[in-house]
């Protein structure tokens, strides 16, 4: 399952988690995706949208 927003395309970021000795293994930031539905050309449709753009108004909910 994509972990990516339908809006804005925000995707995982890649890294390393690093320990006190230095040792780096890998890991991944995951973005914080909601589920809503909105309504799109009259349909109403589930898209995953990041919490920024709810925040934004960038996304409307469908009533």
């Amino acid at each position: 399952m994509s972990q990516v927003c339908d809006i804005c395309g925000k995707r995982p970021l890649y890294g390393h988690n690093v320990s006190h000795s230095h040792k780096k293994t890998l890991r991944r930031w995951e973005p914080s995706l909601r589920k809503i539905r909105v309504e799109d050309k009259g349909k109403i449709k589930v898209v995953k949208v990041c919490n920024k753009c709810v925040k934004a108004g960038k996304a409307k909910r469908a009533v």
